[in-house]
């Protein structure tokens, strides 16, 4: 029994096993009928342009027309990318200008039966990929337009500059971008090793950094390296500005390609940043501002032509922002060296100060600037220690050393006043100071003293001078002018310009309007001041006409006319769109308004802070809240409490609690609230039965009509059906009708048909009639023949008989 039983249950399971996997084997093949195959590819580029389209992703083929080729662009596409498609016509742009340099292919990488979709595995499209010669690839990060990548493209085929003149290298070294100058003499031989390796060094500079923010130089003449201080072959400058220029050191590093990028990247100074965005989302910026603060730049570049008036001028402050070596003479040592007529010992260091305009007590000191000079003693006299490194200018620490023991001491402003004191109770020997308060427009003030040393600017040096060190940033108002104009641009043209300071870290920034190279100065200086006079910008929603309701719409422009007014009370409301619980409390605000309906004592109005920036003390912590702005006293603002709910009587006692009078309300007592608070409701009330009254009457109206269109309705269905029974009447006749037509058309076509018969019978007959007549003819022709036969036999035997 047990046996059978699992005999029983064992084929059970088979059968279930066998019938489970036929179903999985019918749906499998029933979805492979389904899928429909991919329609082959077609050519993505134009046949008019000169870009080899591999559209069926032949990999290999693109590697041998690459190998051919100098210099190659190489364009991995997929069909359906909206980025391929946009990118597409500016590569057709470029194509078609540099045809007889570089040659252009196109890969589909996308047709999954192309070598190219299993060799590569890009995550994004459009990719491309530069060549030179066998170095490669260089992949191209910039933006997708047309003069970026044609730019990019002849730094690639032309890496190097070649320089023959002083004049050129001087030009070449003076420009903001950071240089580097190769010196190979080609006498010895006709392509000395070290210019190969100098060669793909900027071939490697340019695939870390596809802006090109290095630029590589290369100087074959003795006398022209000679201007550099390079004298022997096969060296490597890297001229910089703020720091000690340097040469390659073939003792600590290997002279290869990789080495020398490394070594120029590590040493390399960089004052203004290019902020390129591809068109997408990207974090190149946000990474930026979280360095520190930036003044953006926005102005319309063209890396093919020359360079906007604007560019020049920024890269010119922000090189005088990083200088900071003033008033410093040096040895051959390297070691400072006392100034000329100092009765300083030993080396110092010397610094020139702007000094805030709170340390004096002169009635135009906002309108004059004070700038003292300062000069720090490094040891004291006599000691026999030196300095292990050289230093360009003072600590903070000892600059306030000596300021404060100077100002203890000395009246300013007065005329130029200069010390020369051994402090023995700081940390240094020696020090000097010169003071001088000169007008703000004046330049270069004229100094008295022996110790005093001129200031060339206010900009120059600042970075050292302030805690609130600026790096500098340009973008192409082109492709960023939306970010230009969500940090407060005007205009609506990407042509024009535009300038801010962006402070991350405090939220802020400013707007300067009209960018020119003394505004820029004022801009970068106000900014840097202890007390910056600059005011944060406030980015609102622009409403041009605000419509006109119970509840007034506050923006940031309209916030202090409206909020501020001192002859109103004003019950700010705080929401943003997101927030669910400020949507909830709308209904609350509008009753409330209601009842101050009419009143100019008291204005209700909301502002939603998700659009519309305010004043760091106006703002509220959390969201939604009220604030209550009495009149006259805007000072004494009060913040509806967190713990009382939201309701109409909670806020009516909350306003009556902290305005002077209760604006449109007699008495400010309980009594005179709830008396308020029921002829409120009572007009309510009367205004709902009017309501009700009106909503009687009109559906006593709608009834009356729905009465008579029921009538109507009937009418119309008595009519219909006589109209039915009449088209059953006539679709009956029509029938019979037809019955007939087709009966007739029968017997029609039957006469026909014996019309037909009769007609081939007759044409029988009449060809039997002729043939019988034929016969007839000849039957007569022979008798005749016959007769005439017999008439001359009868003659010629009367003849006969005759002879």
């Amino acid at each position: 029994m047990v046996r059978g039983r699992m005999a029983a249950v064992m084929c059970g399971a088979l059968l279930l096993g066998l019938a489970l996997l036929l179903a999985l084997t019918l749906n499998c093949s029933r979805a492979k009928d389904v899928v429909a195959a991919a329609r082959t590819p077609v050519r993505f580029f134009s046949p008019q342009v000169p870009v080899v389209d591999l559209f069926l992703g032949q990999q290999d083929q693109a590697e041998r027309l690459r190998e051919g080729a100098d210099v190659c662009v190489l364009v991995y596409y997929a069909p359906w990318c909206a980025h391929s498609i946009r990118a597409r016509e500016q590569v057709q742009q470029v194509a078609l200008r540099m045809a007889d340099q570089v040659q252009f292919i196109a890969v589909n990488c996308w047709w999954n039966q192309g070598k190219c979709r299993k060799q590569k595995n890009f995550f994004r499209y459009p990719v491309i990929h530069l060549f030179y010669r066998r170095f490669g690839p260089i992949e191209y990060k910039g933006p997708l337009v047309a003069e970026y990548l044609e730019s990019f493209i002849r730094r690639v085929s032309t890496p190097l500059t070649y320089l023959p003149t002083h004049t050129a290298l001087n030009t070449f070294i003076s420009h903001h971008e950071q240089g580097v100058v190769g010196f190979f003499e080609f006498n010895s031989s006709p392509q000395p090793p070290g210019y190969i390796t100098f060669l793909t060094s900027a071939l490697h500079a340019l695939r870390r950094d596809s802006q090109g923010a290095v630029r590589f130089g290369v100087v074959t003449n003795q006398e022209v390296a000679e201007g550099i201080s390079v004298r022997e072959d096969e060296s490597v400058y890297l001229h910089r500005r703020f720091n000690t220029s340097l040469v390659f050191s073939r003792a600590g590093r290997n002279f290869t390609a990789e080495e020398i990028c490394n070594w120029v990247y590590e040493n390399r100074e960089s004052v203004v940043h290019w902020i390129q965005p591809k068109g997408a989302k990207s974090y190149s910026l946000e990474a930026e501002l979280h360095k520190g603060p930036a003044l953006l730049t926005f102005l319309p570049h063209n890396p093919l032509t020359a360079s906007h008036h604007l560019l020049s001028e920024v890269a010119d402050i922000a090189l005088r922002y990083h200088s900071c070596c003033v008033s410093e003479l040096q040895t051959e040592g390297g070691v400072s060296a006392p100034h000329s007529g100092s009765p300083l010992p030993g080396p110092r260091c010397c610094q020139s100060l702007l000094l805030p305009s709170w340390r004096f007590e002169s009635a135009n000191a906002s309108a004059n600037t004070s700038i003292c000079e300062l000069c720090v003693n490094r040891f004291a006299p006599g000691s026999t220690s030196r300095p292990t490194l050289p230093r360009s200018h003072c600590s903070v620490m000892e600059l306030e050393a000596v300021l404060d023991s100077y100002l203890r001491n000395a009246v300013v402003p007065a005329p130029p006043t200069c010390t020369n004191v051994q402090n023995t109770y700081s940390p240094f020997s020696h020090y000097s100071a010169c003071c001088r308060t000169f007008p703000a427009d004046a330049r270069t003030p004229a100094w008295a003293g022996p110790h005093c040393l001129p200031v060339v600017d206010a900009v120059s040096g600042l970075r050292c001078r302030t805690n609130k060190t600026l790096r500098f940033y340009l973008l192409d108002s082109h492709l960023s002018w939306p970010l230009a104009e969500r940090l407060g641009a005007l205009s609506n043209r990407s042509t024009d310009t535009f300038t801010t300071i962006v402070n991350l870290r405090d939220e802020t920034h400013y707007v300067l309007e009209n960018a020119r190279k003394d505004s820029l100065e004022r801009f970068i200086l106000n900014f840097s001041a202890p007390y910056s006079p600059l005011h944060r910008h406030l980015v609102g929603h622009r409403e041009l006409h605000p419509p006109k309701s119970l509840i007034q719409e506050v923006t940031t422009g309209s916030f202090m006319d409206t909020v501020m007014d001192p002859e109103r009370d004003v019950l700010l409301f705080y929401y943003t769109g997101w927030c669910g619980f400020c949507t909830v409390l709308n209904h609350v605000l509008l009753q409330l308004a209601r009842l101050f309906q009419g009143n100019s004592a008291l204005t209700v109005a909301r502002v939603n802070v998700g659009l519309n920036d305010l004043p760091w003390e106006f703002m509220v912590d959390h969201l939604p809240s009220f604030l209550f702005f009495p009149k006259h006293r805007k000072q004494m603002s009060v913040k509806f409490p967190d713990s009382s709910p939201v309701t109409v009587p909670n806020l009516l006692r909350f306003i009556l609690r902290h305005t002077g009078h209760a604006p449109g309300i007699q008495g400010a007592g309980p009594k005179s609230l709830l008396e308020a608070e029921l002829r409120a409701l009572q007009g309510e009330v009367l205004s709902l039965q009017q309501a009700r009254e009106r909503l009687s009457q009109q559906l006593a109206a709608l009834w009356r009509e729905n009465r008579r269109l029921a009538l109507h309705m009937r009418a119309l269905t008595s009519h219909n059906a006589e109209l039915q029974s009449h088209n059953a009447e006539l679709q009956a006749q029509s029938g019979r009708l037809e019955t007939l037509y087709r009966e007739k058309s029968r017997q029609l076509a039957d006469a026909v048909n014996r019309l037909q018969e009769l007609a081939n019978a007759s044409e029988e007959l009449l060809t039997e009639n002729s043939l019988l007549k034929v016969l007839l003819t000849v039957l007569k022709e022979r008798e005749r023949e016959s007769e005439g036969e017999q008439s001359d036999g009868g003659r010629k035997k009367g003849t006969e008989e005759a002879s």
